[in-house]
């Protein structure tokens, strides 16, 4: 069971601080805040809890989870309905480390397309932008830095190795 004050990671929405745990309805609810829109109020049903949230990751996880960008696979999915279907599956599990596989997976589409003189798709976009957001989100809340800096951060880091 989760306390209040912790953050956690919710499919979709992305880091969330529990600000109450209450009955409604003779449940249990965690009443859940994302960091990103403090007026929304999400209630997760403490029973289907283990579902649909986890613990954010921890500074040290976030370290060691940047540490190994690099060597985090990249699954190449030529299939457009299939590779869509990844994302779909990656951004509902909102695992760290799957949403590094596929930010990076778009990331190499994106620079072939490129070279061929083509744009990257409204739905690669979509979904690059929508990873990117969750995993700097967490990560930021994890290293205690806004999400708009953890790109530079994980360049940086990168460039020292």
């Amino acid at each position: 069971m989760y306390e209040i004050g912790d953050l956690v990671s919710k499919p979709i929405k992305g880091v969330c601080r529990i600000e109450d745990i209450l009955h409604l309805d003779e449940k249990l609810y965690y009443l859940l805040i994302p960091i990103e829109d403090r007026k929304e109020k999400i209630y997760v049903p403490v029973s289907n809890s283990k579902a649909n949230l986890r613990l954010c990751l921890t500074a040290e996880e976030a370290w060691n989870l940047i540490e190994r960008i690099p060597e985090i696979e990249t699954i190449w999915i030529d299939n457009e309905k299939m590779r869509e279907q990844r994302y779909k599956e990656v951004i509902k599990s909102n695992d760290p480390e799957a949403l590094v596989s596929v930010i990076k997976m778009i990331y190499q589409r994106k620079k072939v397309r490129l070279e061929q003189g083509k744009k990257s798709t409204s739905y690669d976009e979509r979904y690059f932008q929508t990873a990117e957001n969750l995993l700097y989100m967490e990560l930021g809340a994890a290293l205690g830095k806004p999400k708009q800096e953890i790109c530079q951060l994980i360049i940086d880091f990168m460039n020292e190795k």
